[in-house]
């Protein structure tokens, strides 16, 4: 690239948390950015709407306290977050079972007590695999061996009854596949975020994680509703045909874009979800808890006025259902029929509020999965969000930072401020 002598330093083509933490990163590091979004607000994937009074997140998400770059990057009480049951309720043919932890919730040890939801071996399996995950560096469960989800679970000793009973119906949720095909290395990350950190919604919703990244950066910085249209040899041009000139240009966007602006980057296969917002007059269960289902006939259900009362207007409840793929006709009826089951109420009453479908929800991540990626992809170009890392915020957020390492490293704007 040889951009004119007016360009800024860092071009960052989308608002989403990778975008956002690189152009953070670069800025603490004296570079000049400028951050362009196409939409009307940042977050991508991560973004909040109200609707008829109601507070829905853009398919159903939850928030890890326990990320690293979540610590790094947020003041966590700004979030006001509201925490889940630390356990999932679990339908199954012999009636509901909870699986709780114990360490958090002493009262729940019955729970898991054999003949309920684990035997003894299972239990004791169930505990190692815990404690070598939860106290394990996080750098020895990276360099460990990949294998699949389903593999890893059997390795630690943990018998196919239980994978079916639990890990099965809840990594579905988790992973956004039903086949336990992901990663087993992941797994053992996110299964030891899960140990350390608290699940939690922000009272606001979703979206307010990257309203926060972005209030953190100069005002300025971010330039709503400016679609990039291609990349040019001296940085991009937009849609209406203005040019931005830039000596790098990160490409921090969803697979779609990502694909049009650099069609030389693999970009992975991404799992659909659709989640269904039903309104309803009474909660049908009075705890903010994930319901999975082992008949897999949804990933989760929860009502999310239990974990966040402002989440529906008084009077009402909001209940979030999650599927693998996408709204068919005939599907939200058979959805709510088997989540009726699962609460055991009746659901002739509920009215649908809104269907979310989001078609690039998760990218894939199949073994053998590398955990993080180089996002250098040719002379001033670079690329950044969760299909270069791991489908997390977590992976996001670093991609970005390793994005902004690597670009400080090849404009040597280090050695230029001194950083």
């Amino acid at each position: 690239m040889s951009p004119a002598r007016d360009a800024t330093d860092v071009l960052v083509v989308g608002a989403g948390v990778a975008g956002l933490a690189c152009a953070r990163d670069l800025l603490a590091s004296g570079a000049d950015v400028r951050v362009v979004e196409g939409s009307d607000a940042v977050g991508g994937r991560m973004r909040t709407d109200r609707v008829e009074g109601f507070v829905v997140d853009r398919g159903f998400q939850v928030f890890n306290t326990s990320y690293p770059q979540v610590r790094r990057r947020l003041t966590l009480r700004d979030l006001r977050l509201r925490p889940f049951t630390p356990g999932v309720l679990v339908h199954a043919e012999a009636g509901r079972l909870r699986f709780s932890d114990p360490t958090r919730r002493p009262g729940s040890l019955p729970d898991l007590l054999p003949g309920r939801l684990a035997g003894p071996r299972d239990l004791l399996a169930l505990g190692l695999l815990s404690a070598r995950d939860m106290l394990a560096a996080p750098r020895r469960l990276k360099a460990a061996g990949d294998t699949t989800t389903r593999t890893a679970l059997a390795d630690a000793g943990v018998s196919d009854a239980l994978i079916e009973r639990f890990f099965r119906p809840f990594l579905s949720g988790v992973f956004l596949e039903d086949e336990l095909e992901t990663s087993g290395r992941f797994f053992h990350l996110v299964w030891r975020s899960m140990l350390r950190g608290t699940l939690c919604l922000p009272r606001d919703g979703i979206g307010a994680v990257p309203r926060a990244l972005g209030a953190a950066l100069p005002e300025g910085t971010v330039h709503l509703e400016t679609p990039v249209a291609r990349l040019t040899p001296d940085g991009a041009l937009t849609a209406d045909g203005r040019e931005l000139p830039a000596r790098a240009v990160v490409v921090a966007t969803g697979p779609g874009p990502l694909a049009a602006l650099l069609p030389e980057v693999a970009v992975p296969d991404y799992r659909v979800v659709t989640t269904y917002y039903h309104v309803v007059g009474r909660s049908p269960l009075g705890e903010p808890t994930l319901l999975v289902d082992t008949r897999r006939r949804f990933l989760n259900t929860c009502v999310l006025s239990e974990v966040v009362r402002g989440h529906a207007p008084p009077g009402h409840a909001l209940v979030a259902t999650s599927v693998l793929g996408h709204d068919t006709e005939g599907r939200e009826r058979a959805v709510r029929g088997a989540v009726g089951e699962a609460y055991g109420t009746g659901t002739d009453s509920w009215d649908l509020l809104t269907v979310r479908t989001i078609t690039d929800a998760l990218p894939a991540m199949t073994p053998p999965h590398p955990l993080s990626r180089t996002t250098r992809v040719g002379a001033g170009r670079y690329v950044c969000g969760d299909h270069r890392a791991t489908g997390s915020v977590q992976g996001a957020m670093a991609s970005g930072a390793r994005a902004a390492r690597e670009v400080l490293r090849d404009l040597g704007h280090g050695r230029r401020t001194g950083a």
